[in-house]
């Protein structure tokens, strides 16, 4: 059982500046992959297992009397943090499932195209390649410039929209190579020729300001395991009104068939089946934690330690910028480009780059180490556990590592 901090304890970490308290991690492990996968401070695990512990002593009387009740609860929590309605939220367990849930809901036919760019996740392109191979239509690739800009982002997208195109589907930031893109132009540009357009938005949630309502998108799909620290198993989808009625969840359980409620677009997400809804829940936990520290406190605490680590990576032999060249285009987490060794070949998904290894196995630090486009990068992140000893550590380890060149 986690033992949560008290108001007081929350409070004086924050006065010190020192929030590695906050949460319980591995003594042993350096950790810079919280874009990958967030912990949760302890008081946030504390409100999932108390949500666990109240399902578990009466398990008809949560799920058939109050769990609706309570996710409307967190969804009007979450839809305040991000600036919308709640109306507009389906919470789900992440941004995948929901990306699949827009795919299954967009009818496409043969001969349609649908538009991503080059930075786009790779489990994102899985999903919309199937959609295409299902319906006939086809994937078409947006090349964004080299490095990033504005102008060159807008224009790029918009030379490769044609008649045919129907739906766009960029990240807010991207993965990969940690850029934020101009996604409310984007929308805009794609609304002028009445296409719909989908916002990946993982790494957004509490990394940027988020709201909703003025981007422009047509769905957004997001997770709040990054940055704003709720456990594993908690994101949200979010669709305009117009759509609500032809959202289609892939997955046919109870959802609108239960009696005495008025149906809603967001039940069959809803009812998935029998499943701990404790991380859904636990959303509310990790923005009353954030906002105690604020959200500022953790920006500003993040974005130096990101552009020290930055600045001393960019000063290594072989080092270079990956696609953003400037400092002020990274918050809280960045990409740096890499020497190639002699007979270096990209990896894939689930198999790290020897560095990777070399930084977890000999210096005990998790970041990691992949492939972009044939550019070798390391990405950094940085949260309120983090400290700039931690950089440093990266910054000695890389300096011996034997794998880098």
């Amino acid at each position: 059982m986690t033992t949560p901090m008290t108001e007081t304890e929350i409070a004086d970490t924050a006065t010190h500046g020192s929030f590695a308290d906050c949460w319980d991690l591995d003594p042993d492990t350096i950790y810079l992959n919280h874009g990958s996968f967030g912990p949760s401070p302890k008081q946030v695990i504390a409100d999932r297992e108390e949500w666990s512990r109240r399902l578990e002593r009466q398990p008809m009387k949560f799920f058939c009397q109050q769990m609706e009740d309570l996710l409307e609860q967190t969804a009007s929590d979450l839809a305040g943090f991000l600036h919308t309605k709640p109306a507009r939220l389906a919470l789900i367990d992440n941004a995948t499932f929901a990306m699949n849930i827009v795919a299954d809901s967009i009818t496409l036919q043969a001969g349609d195209e649908v538009l991503l760019t080059d930075h786009e996740y790779g489990a994102v392109r899985n999903i919309w390649n199937q959609k295409c191979r299902q319906s006939g239509a086809k994937l078409i690739t947006a090349q964004l410039p080299f490095p990033l800009d504005t102008d060159g982002i807008l224009a790029a997208v918009e030379q490769a929209t044609t008649t045919r195109t129907r739906v766009i589907v960029v990240s807010h930031v991207t993965s990969a190579t940690a850029a934020i893109l101009p996604v409310e132009q984007l929308c805009h540009q794609a609304r002028q020729r009445k296409v719909l357009t989908v916002v990946d938005g993982p790494h957004a949630v509490a990394m940027l300001d988020l709201h909703l309502d003025r981007i422009g998108c047509e769905y957004y799909c997001g997770s709040c395991h990054k940055w704003l620290c709720a456990p594993f198993g908690s994101g949200f989808l979010w669709v305009h009104p117009r759509h609500h009625n032809a959202v289609h969840c892939p997955v046919v359980s109870w959802g609108g068939s239960i009696a005495g409620r008025t149906p809603c677009w967001k039940d069959r997400i809803t009812w998935l089946g029998t499943r701990d809804p404790a991380p859904l829940l636990s959303i509310s936990a990790a923005i009353r934690f954030l906002n105690r520290i604020g959200l500022n406190t953790f920006r500003e605490h993040a974005q130096s330690l990101i552009h020290f680590v930055r600045d001393e990576l960019l000063s290594m032999d072989g080092c270079g910028p990956l696609c953003t060249t400037s400092a002020q285009d990274v918050v809280s987490m960045v990409s740096v480009e890499l020497p190639q060794p002699e007979g270096w070949q990209p990896g894939y998904h689930g198999s790290p780059d020897p560095l990777q290894i070399e930084l977890r196995d000999t210096a005990g630090i998790e970041a990691p180490v992949a492939a972009w486009n044939g550019h070798r990068f390391l990405r950094v992140s940085a949260h309120l556990y983090n400290s700039r000893q931690d950089m440093e550590r990266l910054l000695t380890a890389l300096r011996s590592a034997k794998t880098l060149q």
